[in-house]
């Protein structure tokens, strides 16, 4: 049972929150007191009406005139000095506590993503590969904005309700006992109702932040993929899609806002009973001399002040709910366990040689289903080897096992005869340049392109390594040279263009070992024969690693690698490799419509 509630506890979204901003708790009491002071200064107006109508009403009998001021403007004189005080120190104190607390807003706001953020980068690829995108920026953006604003509002808004029925629940006490109950009453049913709609509203706010994420991944993969949509004329197709999706997001909030709404009505039913209580008990005991004219004045006035503001409980519990389901989606991705691990062995790109060793590998995404199959393979250091295979044999899975992007289940992998399982992740990656078959160039300039991973490069620097891929020329002509924009995922440019800007940025990153997955897969046959002369040159002393489905492109490779099903079948030089006769000889017929010879 104990351990059930301590499970419980650990998993509740506002502790999760309180433990999370514990470097901030000397700016959480300081906010908490500014609050709380505030609400009392803002309470004490009608103690001063009170005291006010007592010295219009008693004259020298007052409260006032036995603490020694007898002159009744002496003591309207006192009044007004204390409540230049009062509205002076509530002001002060205002604007300090909605300072406080929108500061502890934006800067929990700003460690909070850039924590999940730093969190995400640190997950396996297959955690995004099981997700969309739209979702992780759903939980990044809205839910961490949903956060800020109860902040913002919310925190306050609870410290003052509490401090005010505190303070006036105090005051019924010391001035009128008998009565005191009548307008504590409703508030047991207020608190009892507040934590009833709050675990009504708890599951639905849930659903809302779940919808909100499904839309959010409609929008980004329908804006990614705008050039699909219009080729293939589905933009009816695809709003009718977004209709659906956005039906269901504003299904889940009038469910939520059907509850919701009904709470201030409803406790506005309870206060009355309380505000009508006083009003009519309170007024037959001044009636019957019981109560003073001023004390009736103060208890009609904090009775007002002690209810009312009970109403906006509603409003109040709406954001604490929306805040709570972000919070627990954040937390949740921060709980996500990371399953890499960096290895503690520093390893400077400087000092590796680029020998690579494969023994025994075996991977598999889904179990039961290899994709690699007990392959082992050596890569001495310096060496430009070239893997080739059919579509699913294993190729580019290998360079994502080098990456460590996944998670070897059998078998060992070394660099330089240092399992890469024990090298820092940072130097590891580092220590390779890989270009993708599948480019990704970030919104910016050309230039920032090219120097993306190494963004201190000179100029000069920038332009060798983008002559070195055959990209100087047309970068050339572009609009603004090096400094036009490519556009989201470099959307200006042509596939050929951005291929040998990926290159560009691979070379000028200078790493020991070099991927080319399918480097010049979209690229003319001019222009591959160019960047093949250039690579001949920037492949030297390092170890390279090149994936083509194109056989020129790897036919001066030191040794081949053929796989098929996650083995290697045939391995040698092209020469070698056609002299057998086998799966290698016969792609480069297909591919070359001639003659299987060994001789070129």
């Amino acid at each position: 049972m104990s351990k059930n509630k301590k499970t419980n506890l650990s998993n509740n979204p506002l502790q999760r929150l309180f433990k999370y901003g514990k470097k901030y708790r000397f700016l959480i009491w300081q906010a908490v007191i500014c609050s709380v002071f505030n609400k009392i200064f803002d309470l004490a107006p009608p103690a001063l009406i009170g005291a006010a109508v007592d010295v219009v009403v008693k004259q020298q009998d007052s409260l006032i005139a036995h603490l020694g001021v007898k002159d009744v403007f002496g003591q309207l004189l006192v009044l007004t000095f204390l409540s230049i005080i009062v509205w002076g120190l509530e002001s002060l104190f205002q604007y300090t506590y909605e300072r406080l607390w929108r500061n502890l807003a934006q800067n929990i706001q700003h460690d909070l993503r850039l924590d999940a953020y730093r969190h995400l980068q640190d997950l396996e690829l297959a955690y995004f590969e099981e997700r969309n995108t739209g979702m992780l920026l759903s939980i990044l953006n809205d839910d961490i904005n949903q956060l800020e604003r109860f902040l913002d509002v919310g925190a306050n808004e609870i410290l003052q309700v509490i401090t005010t029925v505190i303070i006036i629940g105090a005051a019924f006490f010391i001035l009128t006992p008998g009565t005191a109950w009548m307008a504590m009453l409703p508030i047991p049913f207020i608190l009892w109702g507040s934590i009833t709609f709050q675990k009504l509203l708890a599951p639905r706010y849930a659903e809302v932040r779940e919808k909100v994420g499904l839309l959010n991944s409609r929008l980004s993969n329908n804006l990614s993929g705008i050039t699909t949509i219009k080729s293939f004329t589905t933009e009816a197709y695809e709003l009718e899609r977004l209709r659906e999706d956005s039906e269901a997001y504003r299904r889940s909030n009038q469910s939520a806002i059907t509850l919701s709404a009904a709470f201030v009505p409803l406790i506005r039913v309870v206060i009355l009973a309380g505000f009508t209580a006083i009003l009519l008990y309170g007024g037959m005991e001044v009636v019957e001399g019981k109560l003073a004219v001023g004390t009736y004045s103060v208890l009609v006035f904090l009775t007002q002040r002690l209810l009312w503001p009970l109403t906006r409980l509603g409003q109040t519990l709406d954001l604490y709910q929306r805040a709570m389901a972000s919070t627990s989606r954040v937390m949740n991705l921060l709980d996500t366990p990371i399953t890499i691990h960096s290895g503690n062995l520093s390893l400077p790109s400087n000092k590796i040689q680029g020998e690579i060793i494969l023994k025994n590998v075996t991977f598999f995404y889904q179990e039961n289903y290899p994709i690699i199959k007990n392959l082992s393979l050596e890569i001495p250091a310096g060496h430009t080897i070239g893997i080739v295979g059919s579509t699913g044999s294993g190729k580019s899975t290998l360079v994502k096992l080098l990456l460590r992007l996944y998670e070897i289940q059998e078998g060992t992998i070394t660099l330089d005869g240092i399992n890469i399982k024990d090298i820092f992740l940072w130097d590891l990656r580092e220590a390779i340049g890989l270009v993708s078959q599948d480019v990704f160039l970030f919104h910016g300039t050309v230039k920032e392109n090219i120097a993306y991973g190494n963004p201190e490069a000179n100029f000069e620097t920038i332009i060798k390594a983008a002559k070195s891929a055959e990209a100087h020329e047309f970068i050339g002509k572009l609009p603004e040279g090096y400094d036009t924009i490519v556009g989201e995922r470099g959307q200006k440019l042509s596939g050929g263009q951005r291929q040998r800007i990926a290159i560009a940025r691979a070379i000028l990153k200078d790493p020991p070992i070099l991927i080319l997955d399918e480097a010049t897969s979209a690229v003319d046959n001019e222009t591959e024969a160019a960047i093949a002369l250039s690579l001949e040159h920037i492949t030297q002393d390092r170890t390279t690693i090149a994936i083509a489905h194109r056989l020129s492109t790897i036919r001066h490779s030191d040794c081949i690698y053929v796989m098929e099903y996650g083995q290697i079948v045939e391995q040698g030089t092209h020469e070698q490799l056609l002299e057998k006769d086998g799966i290698y000889a016969g792609l480069w017929q297909v591919q070359t419509g001639g003659k299987v010879t060994g001789k070129m």
